[in-house]
């Protein structure tokens, strides 16, 4: 059997759940454990049969069924058509069986809220519709009008959500006020990363005036989410590890803390801050209930460092994705070894899954964490 939602661009599709478990239960038998239940007693601690398994980036490049629709519709369109959004985001569940889908949607959605739209440029990379130049131009961007803007995701959500019927936990995003305001200021990807630092060291003031509005704009954004039926959210600081560790605190972390207090626990945050390694402390009193760890630490020596009540995710490295199946089971094996007896440990990439992942790879990644014990 299987839920479905017919409309006019897709149809939206997962296995209905054997099981359902109220919330609050702490059952640990795999009959009992829906994906769903596996993924929030991770987040919480709580004790699990297996660590739960999803991958940033498990929904788009990697998948031909995704390549055919970009065939046909653009990224924009993908993400923007709350029909074709849910489609791309269950893709990976159907194939995988993942413990959680993410929406499909890109960090520079809030971007677009404030005012700031983007786009893809014939020859690749984002592209941002004007730069931030100015104090002007900061005060252009409209925090009240992010929500009534990104509607579409508010409806996107609503559609997975009646899809995985209770099975699969779901997730929402956004990127953090840090890594936002380096594309905002930069207007697009770029190689070497300058004008947000430089803001930073060189006008206090306005640079707090810009992350206060980034601040609340992904608040608002990750409320809408949950409102909408996120079980969970994850803040992308991926470009957390631009910074020095003595600029950490404010520069990134005071502002995350201030997204996830707002939020006032209605439901776990994950925080991932790349190559933010110097940083635990600032991390941890972000009150995230997750931290995200990328792939170029050991995930037992940060766990070491962490109080027990905090959960954490990762941390394969992605480009094992692009090698042979017995690879990616060994060092699969490697990790559930060193975080066996460890509860909150949701299993992920250390990044996003690469363009050239091989599928097999991805499968055995799954089979190994599922039939760990």
């Amino acid at each position: 059997m299987s839920a479905s939602i017919q409309s006019g661009k897709a149809t939206v599709s997962v296995p209905e759940s054997r099981a359902v478990v109220p919330e609050g239960q702490n059952c640990v038998t795999p009959e009992a454990l829906t994906n769903r239940q596996r993924f929030l007693n991770a987040c919480h601690c709580r004790p699990m049969d297996r660590p739960p398994v999803w991958l940033m980036r498990q929904a788009g490049r990697a998948l031909p069924e995704y390549r055919a629709l970009k065939e046909r519709y653009s990224f924009l369109e993908l993400v923007q058509t709350p029909e074709l959004a849910a489609e791309v985001t269950l893709q990976p569940i159907r194939r995988f069986d993942f413990d959680a889908a993410i929406l499909f949607c890109d960090i520079l959605a809030v971007a677009e809220g404030l005012g700031q739209r983007y786009r893809f440029r014939e020859q690749g990379g984002i592209e941002m519709e004007f730069l931030l130049k100015s104090a002007a131009d900061i005060e252009r961007l409209e925090v009240s009008a992010v929500n009534e803007r990104l509607q579409y995701v508010a409806k996107a959500l609503p559609l997975v959500k009646a899809a995985l019927n209770g099975r699969t936990a779901l997730l929402g995003f956004a990127g953090s006020p840090w890594t936002l305001a380096n594309y905002m200021l930069e207007g697009g990807g770029v190689t070497e990363y300058t004008k947000a630092k430089a803001l930073f060291q060189a006008d206090s003031p306005l640079f707090s005036r810009l992350l206060e509005k980034l601040a609340k704009a992904v608040a608002g954004f990750l409320q809408l989410q949950i409102d909408a039926g996120a079980d969970a959210v994850q803040i992308f600081d991926s470009l957390g590890g631009l910074l020095p560790d003595n600029d950490f605190a404010a520069a990134s972390a005071r502002w995350l803390k201030q997204i996830v207090e707002s939020l006032k626990g209605q439901a776990p945050v994950i925080v991932f801050s790349k190559d933010a390694h110097g940083n635990w402390d600032e991390l941890v009193g972000t009150g995230a209930q997750v931290l995200g760890i990328d792939w170029k630490v050991e995930l037992a020596d940060v766990c070491a460092r962490l109080p027990k009540g905090v959960a954490v995710q990762g941390n394969l490295e992605p480009s094992l994705l692009t090698t042979t199946p017995p690879i990616v089971a060994a060092a699969a094996e490697r990790i559930l070894r060193q975080m066996r007896g460890r509860p909150g440990h949701i299993f992920n990439l250390g990044h996003g899954v690469p363009p050239d992942a091989k599928l097999e790879n991805i499968q055995s990644l799954v089979d190994t964490v599922r039939s760990f014990k």
